[in-house]
């Protein structure tokens, strides 16, 4: 503008990290190299918002199992009873198999960081709340080169589909 350059989009960048997943296998962000991936923040136990939002993401996982090019994170934010071994079981109850859908374990410090500093969602202990923890519902797709690209409220059906179709549009762009 007016001979000056003006950069009118930044994007949040994931910056490298170090968890456990369900199998108990150390995964980093290299792991998610080359792949769009969503992202979200949940704990086993939850009486509320999380048993919806995996019913949704179990969705999305449906439509791109098996896609070499997508890959799912859920960070446990009970790191106290949410053992890798715990998840696993959460996991083959959801009917989840393989390494497509990583359930994520660290400890306190290093996933409260990753969700609030990072993905920009807020994931807290508290005593008041149902099952003890305050967290929001958000799926967050994050591109190939770790920016997120979106943020979609995972108890919505709609919000969901229009999570789908984002995804499609990225691999397509990503495919050129």
């Amino acid at each position: 503008m007016n001979g000056k350059k003006f950069t009118d989009t930044t994007y949040r960048t994931i910056p490298p990290f170090l968890l456990r997943n369900q199998d108990s296998t150390i995964v980093t962000n290299k792991d998610f190299n080359n792949k769009i991936y969503v992202a979200d923040f949940f704990f086993t136990s939850c009486p509320t918002i999380c048993p919806v939002m995996h019913r949704n993401l179990l969705k999305v996982y449906e439509k791109f199992k098996g896609n070499p090019n997508v890959k799912l994170a859920s960070h446990t934010i009970d790191v106290k009873y949410d053992t890798p071994s715990r998840m696993k079981k959460y996991a083959n109850k959801l009917g989840i198999e393989g390494i497509q859908w990583e359930f994520l374990w660290g400890t306190r410090n290093e996933i409260y960081a990753l969700a609030e500093r990072n993905y920009i969602v807020a994931a807290q202990e508290d005593v008041r709340a149902p099952g003890g923890f305050v967290h929001q519902g958000y799926l967050i797709l994050v591109d190939k080169q770790k920016r997120i690209r979106g943020a979609y409220d995972g108890t919505l059906t709609t919000e969901v589909e229009k999570l789908i179709k984002d995804m499609e549009i990225l691999l397509q762009e990503t495919a050129k």
